[in-house]
């Protein structure tokens, strides 16, 4: 990752807002000329500051750690910040077809999810769920439990028996719905026929872009992944934790609001796992609404400022990772899945609710 990003990452805050990094001076603009824009339907403003002279590229300040007041959207935001160039959310805009606006609603609305498969078998009955906009959210539970089912739902890759999924206001099936979600599957699902840079091409081709605009687009992410030299080549000749950034730079290639990302980190090194938390991170504080599903709860604690316990197609628990463990009188978020699913568990063995 070039030492610019690690700069950025760097500069977040470490309380959970969406106070923006500084935005470098001077330096690769390949992520500002991508990762900005993928949220301009927030109407993104930039703030000018003289005090920093153009010529200081060491360093780069961070951003006051205090919430010191709140933008015109209602989002906290840092007051007294460094003299440089900085970013924050003001206003209205729209890209790529993007027709939310600010009274749009939650990222992701669910009203009575139903989903019984053919066999009989139902994965989720009667789901509610709302996703506020800008959220970093968490959905934990155990293999069964209705997360991949309710993703698909969302992202129309399989149709719900029953029940209303809305995405920023729009309904799911529409073309401005899916516009504005971008998914990184948990399998590796790419087309072994294309090079890597035809694969971003063709997923840019599906939401309208242009073959110029995509080409662009796909070289600013290839190089931000650290893919630019294997443009060329097939997904085949990558190792594992290339494929899953390969995955992620193919989920933004059309700038959605709405990211989706199943299992990001099964099984990746170490490394890599590190690198996919300062991508995710700095998404969010850019404004990007994250919906992640992992079986790792560590990470979720780490990440997530909002978590939902998943069992049975039902939700059981919600809230703030520090709420939950207050709520179930637990050290950690391993406490908090443990004494819920082992609730769960005691209630259906009585026939009882929980």
């Amino acid at each position: 990752m070039p030492d610019v990003l690690q700069e950025w990452f760097r500069a977040g805050t470490a309380d959970g807002f969406n106070v923006l990094p500084p935005v470098p001076p001077t330096g690769p603009q390949k992520l500002a000329d991508h990762l900005i824009p993928i949220f301009q339907s927030r109407g993104l403003s930039r703030l000018e500051h003289t005090g920093r002279a153009s010529g200081d590229h060491t360093g780069i300040p961070r951003p006051p750690g205090r919430i010191s007041g709140r933008g015109a959207d209602g989002r906290p935001m840092a007051l007294d910040s460094p003299a440089t160039t900085c970013l924050t959310f003001m206003g209205d805009g729209t890209r790529d077809g993007d027709t939310a606006g600010p009274d749009a609603g939650p990222a992701l609305s669910v009203r009575g999810l139903t989903k019984t498969y053919r066999g009989g078998f139902t994965a989720i009955e009667g789901l509610d769920l709302d996703i506020p906009d800008g959220a970093f959210f968490g959905l934990l539970g155990p293999n069964g439990a209705g997360k991949t089912t309710l993703i698909g739902a969302v992202c129309n890759l399989l149709r719900p028996t029953a029940g209303e999924i809305q995405v920023f206001g729009h309904h799911h099936e529409s073309r401005d719905a899916r516009r504005l979600v971008g998914l990184a599957e948990q399998e590796i699902n790419l087309d072994r026929f294309l090079n890597i840079g035809e694969i971003l091409v063709y997923h840019a081709g599906y939401h309208g872009i242009g073959r110029r605009e995509a080409r662009r687009r796909a070289r600013e992410l290839l190089d931000l992944f650290k893919l630019g030299d294997k443009a060329k080549s097939r997904h085949t000749e990558l190792s594992g934790g290339m494929q899953r950034r390969l995955l992620l730079a193919r989920a933004l290639m059309h700038r959605p609001r709405l990211i989706i990302l199943d299992e990001p980190t099964a099984g990746v090194d170490v490394e890599l796992r590190a690198e996919i938390w300062r991508y995710t991170r700095l998404l969010n504080e850019l404004g990007a609404t994250i919906l992640l599903t992992t079986h790792y709860l560590e990470e979720a604690e780490a990440l997530c400022r909002e978590i939902a316990l998943l069992r049975a197609g039902q939700i059981i628990a919600r809230g703030s990772p520090e709420a939950l463990r207050r709520q179930f009188r637990a050290a950690d978020l391993a406490g908090v899945y443990a004494r819920a699913m082992a609730r769960e568990e005691d209630a259906w063995a009585t026939g009882g609710l929980p």
